[in-house]
Parts: structure tokens; C-alpha cells; sequence
């Protein structure tokens, strides 16, 4: 089962607005354009059989400018029911897996010399997990972190978040260690580097990242991606998935610098085909 095909993923979307159709095991979700009256619908990386009948049926009922399925992979009635291959990626579509199966120590040695190297390196930063479900604090942190220079999730979609996938969220900070007794990281602003863990049955999914540019200099985040791997592991999951990397067939150069990055940690490649549209003009 993938992240967007989770009970949790499905109620973080229906708490954001979106709305929430369950046919069989696969959840379906719509959104009102903006500005504009007719819905978008997507259904993402469904268990196949694709069920296209029921599909059907709902956008017969809501009536929808564009549908996109993307699949985990390609079934022969894609043709059938008039989809075609976008020429954009519209979500991952190539990722890295990481088998957790492995002990640490092979997991370790399965990993880049650079990205050991960063580990080793990462001194004198600790990893926290959020505390009392402070949500604000870690926002904030992030802020910070980044400041205007890339795209920060607003509170509420961080708060909806925790609040759809209760302890299946993870939040974690790579901290300068204080030796002031019970200092508070984020009011302090000491985070360089933060990253937010999805969990859906047994994969953990590297879902969102920030670090600072001293957190860059300092490896934060190679150390930070080391204590969630060990983290998901304990939790019993079998598979850290990186949630996309660079992928030839639909190159986004912005993706070519953070796809390094999770290269570094080992893991398999995996593709999917792509995003399948299919326009319905209900006007």
C-alpha cells in the first residue's frame, strides 16, 4: 500500500479540503480549482487492479475538468478509457527503497563513502523528536531555517498533518547540543535541519526535509536521515521510502541536487510510468 492510498493520507486530505471517495481498498480524492467552478480528481499509486468502472461512475457524478491516475503500473485499459501519458511527471515517479530488514550495520555499509562520511561528521548535533506535540515550534524552526529562500508548509497543513497521522508522524530536528537544563530548541533557534516521516503500514516515507546553511556545512541532515532510518526500523518498518529522486523521463533540474543526497544512502531504484490524464470538458 503507498502513502497516498493510507486511511491517514485520505483523512489529511479531507481535513485540507479535498473530497474523499472510497471504492474497495482505493481511496479517490477531488478539489475545486481555484478560481475556476469544475473539480480535479486524482487517484494515486492504486493497488491494481485500477478500478475505471467506479471511476466512471464518480466523475459522472462530479463532474470533473481532468482526472489523473497515476499508477504503481501500466494496465491495458488506460486506452480503453481514452488516458494519456502527460509529458510532466505530476508526482514521484521514480524513487529509492531502502530494504530495513538489514541490520544497521548493513544498512551503514550499503551507504556512499560521503554519506558515512557526513554521519561521522554531524558532531555536536543531536536529534529530537517534537516535543508535546509542539507543532508551532517546529513551523517556526523551519522558518528560520530557510527563511525566504524556499517553500515552507503553512501551520495549519503541518498541524493537519500530525492530526491525520497521530504517532505515524514523525517530526525530528538536528539540534546544536545546549548544556542549558531543559533549553527548548526552537525557542532558542538553534535547529539546522528538520525532516517530517510519514508512516503507512510498513514504509516509513521521507516526506518532507529543511536545513539551514549552517545545517549543510554541519552534515545535519545526513544525520538526521540516519536517526530516522534507525527510528523506522525499530518501529518495525521494512521498507524507508525516499519519495522521489530525478528521473530522465520527465527531468526537473531542481530535483538533481536533493536526488544525490538520497542516492547516497544505497537503497533500490524504483519507477513508476508516470501520470495518466484524461479531460472531460463538463461544461
Amino acid at each position: 500500500m503507498n502513502l497516498r492510498q493510507s486511511k491517514e493520507f485520505a483523512q489529511y486530505l479531507k481535513l485540507s479540503g479535498w473530497i474523499v471517495k472510497k471504492v474497495g481498498n482505493h481511496y479517490i480524492y477531488l478539489r475545486k480549482l481555484p478560481f475556476l467552478p469544475p473539480l480535479i480528481m486524482k487517484i494515486q499509486y492504486p493497488t491494481p487492479p485500477i478500478p475505471f468502472v467506479q471511476i466512471e461512475k464518480i466523475a459522472k457524478k462530479y463532474k470533473p475538468l481532468q482526472i489523473q491516475i497515476q499508477p504503481l503500473k501500466i494496465e491495458s485499459r488506460f486506452k480503453k478509457y481514452r488516458y494519456k501519458l502527460s509529458k510532466s511527471a505530476g508526482h514521484v515517479t521514480k524513487t529509492i527503497h531502502l530494504d530495513l530488514t538489514q541490520s544497521e550495520g548493513k544498512i551503514l555499509a550499503g551507504m556512499a563513502k560521503d554519506a558515512r562520511y557526513g554521519v561521522r561528521k554531524a558532531e555536536g548535533i543531536e536529534i529530537e523528536k517534537l516535543r508535546n506535540g509542539d507543532i508551532k515550534g517546529f513551523h517556526q524552526a523551519w522558518k528560520r531555517a530557510v527563511g525566504w529562500r524556499q517553500y515552507v508548509p503553512s501551520l495549519k497543513t503541518l498541524t493537519r498533518l500530525k492530526r491525520a497521522f497521530g504517532k505515524k508522524a514523525i517530526f525530528l530536528t538536528g539540534n546544536w547540543k545546549l548544556e542549558i537544563s531543559g533549553a527548548c530548541c526552537f525557542a532558542i533557534g538553534n535547529c539546522l535541519a528538520g525532516t517530517v516521516i510519514l508512516i503507512a503500514g510498513k514504509t516509513a516515507y521521507y516526506y518532507q526535509a529543511f536545513t539551514s546553511k549552517e545545517g549543510r556545512k554541519k552534515f545535519a541532515q545526513y544525520l538526521l536521515v540516519w536517526e530516522a532510518i534507525k527510528k523506522a526500523k525499530k518501529m518495525g518498518c521494512q521498507i524507508f521510502d525516499f519519495e522521489g529522486i530525478y528521473d530522465e523521463r520527465f527531468p526537473q533540474k531542481s530535483w538533481l541536487g536533493f536526488s544525490h543526497f538520497k542516492k547516497s544512502f544505497g537503497g533500490e531504484e524504483i519507477e513508476f510510468p508516470g501520470c495518466f490524464l484524461k479531460y472531460c470538458f463538463p461544461f
